[in-house]
């Protein structure tokens, strides 16, 4: 049996981890380092890159350079390169097998099943979405499990003594919080709460939107059209946020940015911690109310709380950190690594769906967790009113069932619009799908008797099911939204994904061989020249058509179109080729 991965796919960094021998580790990234940045590139010779190597190219092919594609998850968002469409599924699919991948090399074997985490205020669609990534990517996705409750697990694995505890999670583009309590080897949420759109990328927009409204009074230019400027703009500004939590100032230095009638634009700045600060302010603001919200929802004052975790790199921000202490009248725990407890959760838990028990510490009891639903799921009924049936907060899995009836008379059919969110009107909440049941019996308005079923899986992901009554019929509704994947656009990715896998083999391949032909060509080339006079002429002729021949494949060869044939042709010309040349330079070779 393989191992289960446990998966932190992050906006800005993903990391990936597995537990050996009792205990979770990070697996290191194929750049070195123990994240991968989640970016994807394409070059103009048609190579994918993901990951280090794509952030690193970012600036001189910013139009072909996709990053912070989980701020986009379960939307219809698609970028177009090369006449292909992508979603975010397949973006996300991209930087997920470049983790699969890496854990093969680590481990050893192939990997096939993981656990991927999201944030706790996923709605089911992104939730669906995340899973559809890790189908195309060749993981059957066991669980997805919440952030915040992934780092619990992390925790609670080391600290088993009873205590309630919040994890105030800020990473690269959401902001989740949950209360967490932990006691006799149980780790339950009681409540979470958080804001999809608020992370460090948002810190980094500041930044940039500062440099350019300072190059805008400096220069009278603006460069938010110029997207090479931007990309170095966008850069420089993260990198001075990450220096900003160390530092009392970051200096700032862009030269050469652009050009302005004929005068080249260079941008030279300090950017102090307080102005950052000041830049920021409103944003920390906004993780107030989720966190009063949480504490709320789960019925405990601040003053209960035995610890505070802080997860993902944006708590690194000394403001973020005093804020923190304001709400909660705590010291932030340090005990865990914001970058690495998430997926060193998502692990644990991928080992024991496999059966495989781990005692936390201090406790002779293996790890049980319950997590729970971050939003209410309702339905529309008469005058837009959105009725509930499950409550946010709900421990998963769940299910729930009510009686509905029709609103006009003899009605042989009614449309059930399912929704997620807390306002009290429909409009208010987030559709995430319709469906229609048909072959109502016809009667009076309010007879026909329509059982609901709201039935929620371990992952939060919802399935609906209706019954009519009056006849017993029973149907099961699949609830397709605008936003989700069909099967067929999923296995087409999924085909799409393998064959480039074995096309990225082939380029591989390719490129190395076009490396030893080149080397092959010049050192030829070398030798005939030192030789002179000294080598047969029918020998130099020979050997200069032969590598002419070589010389034309090489040139004709594009990586990005390169076929089977071509390679076996080049590899043939070659082994020719070096033939020649050590029948005629054997004592050299």
């Amino acid at each position: 049996m393989s191992k289960v991965i446990g998966i932190d796919l992050g906006t800005t960094n993903s990391c990936v981890s597995v537990v050996e021998n009792g205990a979770p580790v990070i697996i290191p990234a194929s750049s070195g380092g123990q994240t991968t940045p989640s970016v994807v590139a394409f070059t103009k010779n048609g190579e994918r890159l993901v990951g280090e190597k794509a952030r690193r190219q970012a600036v001189t092919n910013p139009e072909r350079t996709i990053s912070s594609v989980k701020r986009h998850m379960g939307t219809d968002w698609s970028t177009c390169i090369d006449g292909k469409e992508y979603k975010p599924q397949t973006i996300s699919a991209m930087i997920l097998m470049q983790l699969k991948k890496d854990a093969e090399e680590f481990i050893g074997e192939e990997v096939t099943e993981a656990v991927i985490t999201v944030p706790a205020y996923f709605n089911d669609i992104q939730r669906q979405a995340t899973k559809d990534a890790g189908k195309i990517a060749g993981l059957n996705v066991k669980r997805i499990i919440n952030e915040p409750t992934s780092a619990a697990l992390s925790y609670g694995l080391n600290h088993g003594e009873a205590q309630k505890v919040m994890v105030f999670d800020l990473g690269g583009g959401t902001f989740d919080v949950s209360i967490i309590e932990i006691g006799d080897s149980v780790i339950e949420v009681l409540a979470t709460s958080g804001d999809n759109h608020l992370g460090g990328d948002d810190f980094d927009a500041r930044i940039r939107d500062w440099l350019v409204k300072l190059v805008k009074s400096e220069y009278h230019i603006d460069l938010s059209r110029d997207v090479a400027a931007m990309q170095r703009i966008e850069e420089a500004a993260e990198i001075a946020k990450k220096t900003l939590s160390t530092a009392e100032s970051a200096q700032i230095s862009l030269p050469y940015l652009a050009e302005s009638k004929g005068v080249s634009v260079h941008l030279d700045t300090t950017l102090t911690r307080p102005q950052f600060e000041n830049l920021i302010e409103d944003l920390i603001e906004r993780t107030a109310v989720p966190v009063q919200n949480a504490l709320n929802d789960a019925g405990i004052a601040a003053s209960e709380l035995g610890r505070v975790l802080l997860v993902g790199g944006s708590t690194r921000i000394p403001a973020v950190q005093r804020k923190v202490r304001l709400l909660t009248g705590k010291e932030p725990s340090r005990n865990i690594n914001p970058d690495e407890c998430v997926a060193t959760g998502a692990a644990i838990l991928g080992s024991t769906l496999q059966g495989n028990g781990l005692v936390a510490a201090g406790t002779q009891q293996d790890l049980l967790l319950l997590d729970v639903t971050p939003l209410s799921l309702s339905i529309e009924t008469v005058g837009g009113v959105a009725t509930r049936l499950v409550e946010r907060n709900s421990t998963l899995p769940t299910r729930y069932s009510q009686v509905f009836s029709t609103a006009a008379p003899y009605q042989k059919s009614v449309e059930i619009n399912v929704l997620q969110g807390e306002r009290p009107m429909a409009k208010d909440n987030k559709s995430i799908g319709k469906f229609k049941l048909k072959g109502i019996k016809a009667a009076p308005a309010g007879v026909p008797q329509i059982e609901v079923t709201f039935d929620i899986d371990a992952n939060g992901i919802l399935m609906v099911s209706a019954k009519d009554l009056d006849t017993g019929k029973q149907q099961s509704i699949t609830i397709t939204a605008n936003d989700r994947m069909s099967d067929a656009e999923i296995e087409q990715a999924m085909e799409d994904a393998r064959n480039y896998a074995g096309q990225d083999q082939v380029r591989r391949e390719a490129a190395e061989l076009l490396n030893e032909c080149q080397s092959l060509l010049n050192e030829t080339g070398q030798k005939v020249k030192d030789a002179g006079k000294q080598l047969d002429k029918s020998v130099k002729k020979r050997i200069k058509k032969k590598s002419n021949t070589l010389r034309k494949l090489v040139g004709k060869c594009r990586l990005d179109k390169v076929t089977e044939t071509e390679i076996n042709d080049m590899r043939s010309e070659k082994s020719q080729l070096e033939n020649l040349v050590s029948g005629a330079f054997g004592s050299e070779q």
